[in-house]
């Protein structure tokens, strides 16, 4: 069956040149983007009942620009003067890029990883003597507290923020050829909303070995899978599969 309809399970993509956007041009599909999970915020109350005290940390490491965000609130939330000489641990570029709109860059000591969190291990090991917190979601990755263990240094996680299903009742009536996922928790989040969902004819696309296993799980038929050594993207990954059962026979 060709594919006319993909539902993304995620924001919109803010930049005009998204690949989602060359997919709708070229093989004129409409694709509607809606996450299915979202972040809010611990309040301050529930992260001094974990005994933080931002005062005892003399750095901070962050995953994402949701860590980014809910550390700064719960920072000024706790009326806690961040200090200059603070060292700040980024996964990604992408993550010291956006610590940009809290800091004055230049100010900072700031060390960046290149992508995966396992990256930022000579770093750390660098400074093991420091005190680390690690402001996370309530879903952290494995690999984070096994690295940070195995690297034997004093570190702390703060949940700063939770990953929360999102109400999707509007679409109960709404089908499309293929729904894209991007975490386990988009899975859950799917049979949550709508527990009696079946599959028939839509096309599942999952990104991640994780993803794919909670989908499977749940009973569905996975069709496109990313990443793979030819489509390193969700957006390649679709635009094999349609290309492949779009084509005129």
């Amino acid at each position: 069956m060709k594919v006319k309809t993909i539902l993304v399970s995620q924001p919109e993509p803010k930049v005009d040149n998204s690949p989602y956007f060359e997919l709708i041009q070229k093989h004129k599909v409409k694709i509607d983007f809606r996450p299915f999970i979202h972040v809010e915020g611990v309040p301050v109350k529930e992260v001094r009942s974990q005994k933080i005290d931002l005062n005892n940390f003399t750095a901070i490491i962050l995953t994402s620009k949701n860590a980014v965000d809910h550390f700064f609130r719960v920072a000024e939330e706790m009326r806690y003067k961040v200090p200059e000489d603070l060292k700040y641990f980024c996964q990604s570029e992408a993550v010291a890029f956006y610590l940009q709109k809290y800091v004055v860059y230049r100010k900072r000591k700031i060390y960046v990883g290149q992508k995966d969190f396992i990256d930022l291990s000579p770093l750390i090991k660098k400074y093991k003597e420091e005190k680390f917190l690690l402001p996370a979601s309530d879903q952290l990755n494995f690999d984070v507290p096994q690295t940070l263990n195995g690297l034997k240094v004093n570190w702390t996680q703060g949940i700063f923020y939770r990953t929360v299903m999102s109400d999707l009742s509007d679409l109960a009536d709404v089908y499309y050829d293929v729904l894209a996922f991007f975490s386990p928790t988009g899975i859950k989040s799917l049979f949550k909303n709508f527990p009696d969902f079946k599959q028939n004819e839509t096309r599942i696309a999952v990104f991640g070995s994780t993803t794919q296993k909670e989908a499977i799980d749940h009973g569905l038929r996975v069709d496109i899978m990313a990443p793979s050594p030819e489509a390193p993207s969700m957006t390649m990954a679709l635009e094999k599969y349609i290309a492949k059962v779009n084509k005129d026979k």
